[in-house]
């Protein structure tokens, strides 16, 4: 038996409007006007940001001499820069996340860790990007809320 109020496949919503969205004068695309401000915005701020950083790799490169190029100077810094996948450094920062989370100072979450059996010591030497040791596998997985499975997919990456 066939539903009476079964919806059809091609609808249209008068109510639904999209600003375009431009760039250097052509439209790319079309959003919903409350998104359409805050992409331009954080378009426009990291094509700023782009060129600053140009400018400062220029004028590090003009003071020291020259020998570099701006571009692979500038790639060189937006590595640096980009959140770590993997490693020590993906695991301090979800050590930063989760002490956010928890809404606890510097102090109260090197004792909360210390509960974990994570040491202020190893807490630091994690966050310097010293090496993991396996030992301290299990502590980490119960403060991040991980299990020790998901930590080692973090530590080692995935490929």
């Amino acid at each position: 038996m066939v539903k009476i109020n079964q919806p059809l496949p091609w609808d249209l919503n008068p109510n639904g409007a999209y600003l375009p969205i431009l760039f250097e004068g052509k439209v790319i695309g079309f959003c919903r006007p409350d998104y359409a401000k805050q992409v331009v915005d954080g378009m426009n701020e990291e094509d700023k940001t782009r060129k600053a950083l140009r400018l400062a790799c220029y004028d590090l490169i003009a003071r020291s001499g020259g020998g570099s190029d701006v571009d692979s100077l500038m790639e060189q810094y937006l590595a640096k820069a980009q959140r770590p996948k993997s490693g020590t450094g993906a695991i301090a920062l979800l050590l930063q996340e989760r002490q956010t989370e928890l809404d606890l100072t510097d102090e109260e979450f090197a004792r909360f860790c210390d509960t974990f059996r994570l040491s202020s010591g190893e807490l630091t030497a994690i966050y310097a990007g010293a090496d993991l040791d396996s030992h301290q596998l299990t502590p980490l997985a119960r403060i991040l809320g991980l299990t020790v499975d998901e930590l080692l997919l973090v530590w080692k990456g995935t490929d």
